[in-house]
């Protein structure tokens, strides 16, 4: 029986090809999602079929108790989760921030930040050696959008993510005795499907040549970094960022 990894936001983008790259791993994993249930089905038939046990868990991140049921679920069904991936995150439509509504700001905070908070949570209250646990990792999926500001598009969504950031390195502290490593990522330009739903699906085309290593970046990229950060290889690892972003 592998570890277990818990990748929330996983049927689609870098979500997905951690959830990928972490069965190759030997890590059995729970697939989290909120409405595309036929694609973390397909994922986790393909993890299947690999050999690896994988399960997919509908919920809300930013529900207190349907996160608290997604990891008693997990837990029943493939054992203790050992390391746990923040990656469930929205963009909303580009604009300026003079024009957002403060439900539009909300939703995104809700989504992007508390959403790792509770995961977070939930997942300190089970790993901690104080509590009785075995330890873990867990790596927030942030962005560089937390250091650029990304004005006149997602301010909203770099607030949530600069608060993501502070949140890693408080709580890697906070948690550090517990036997728990806490770090992030900060995916630069990535080739997904969230640029659609900020309406600029070739977002990444346009701003492509603006990053040092002239191109994109693929979300297998991102989850190399992401299973780095989870294993023992990164042992004496904590509180710490690894920007993937070609420069930028």
């Amino acid at each position: 029986m592998g570890k277990v990894m818990l990748v929330t936001g996983a049927s689609r983008g870098i979500g997905a090809a951690t959830a990928r790259l972490a069965a190759a791993r030997g890590y059995d994993v729970g697939v989290n999602y909120l409405r595309n249930r036929a694609a973390a089905e397909a994922l986790v038939a393909e993890i299947a079929r690999a050999g690896v046990r994988a399960l997919a868990l509908q919920a809300d991140v930013s529900a207190e108790g349907e996160v608290a049921r997604m990891f008693d679920a997990v837990q029943r069904a493939l054992g203790p989760v050992a390391a746990l991936v923040n990656n469930a995150g929205i963009l909303e439509r580009q604009m300026r921030m003079e024009d957002m509504t403060l439900e539009r700001f909300e939703r995104v905070l809700a989504a992007n930040l508390t959403g790792s908070f509770l995961c977070a949570r939930e997942a300190v209250r089970r790993m901690s050696t104080r509590r009785g646990g075995a330890g873990g990792a867990i790596v927030n999926v942030s962005s560089m959008a937390a250091r650029l500001g990304a004005p006149g598009e997602y301010v909203d969504y770099a607030a949530a993510k600069g608060a993501i950031d502070a949140l890693t390195v408080g709580l890697a502290k906070e948690v550090a005795r517990d036997g728990i490593r806490v770090n992030a990522v900060r995916p630069g330009l990535i080739y997904t499907e969230i640029h659609a739903s900020g309406g600029e699906p070739g977002r990444v085309e346009r701003l492509k040549d603006a990053v040092p290593l002239g191109r994109g970046g693929q979300p297998e990229e991102v989850a190399r970094a992401i299973l780095w950060l989870a294993s023992d290889e990164a042992s004496y690892v904590t509180g710490s960022f690894v920007d993937v972003s070609g420069g930028r």
